[in-house]
């Protein structure tokens, strides 16, 4: 993996983040929560595009970034949330993983 890719994974890991966040902003009305959930989509927004400035394709470097902040978000709202996920959804789930990482693999 190169440096271009570690940009777009640690934009997700914030895009995770600044989901959660928005989350407990409680509609945009708790502002330290809103605050967070700014900053870390404004980086993580920086970090997608150090990444495609670096020579990753739009497409598989969007996909990657979207895919890792989805997961994030659905790991979250399960563990901090107590959100529930169906068999079909921790399936649906390893698919995206696999994805992710496949895109990774095959772009140059």
């Amino acid at each position: 993996m190169n440096r271009a890719w570690l940009w777009v994974i640690l934009g997700g890991l914030l895009e995770t983040g600044w989901a959660s966040t928005m989350k407990l902003s409680e509609g945009f009305t708790d502002i330290p929560y809103t605050a967070l959930t700014l900053i870390l989509l404004i980086g993580s927004t920086v970090l997608l595009n150090k990444g495609l400035k670096a020579g990753i394709p739009t497409g598989p470097c969007y996909a990657v970034w979207v895919g890792i902040g989805a997961m994030g978000a659905t790991l979250c709202g399960v563990l901090l949330f107590g959100e529930m996920l169906g068999i079909v959804g921790w399936a649906c789930m390893l698919l995206l993983g696999a994805g992710i990482v496949g895109l990774n693999l095959v772009t140059e």
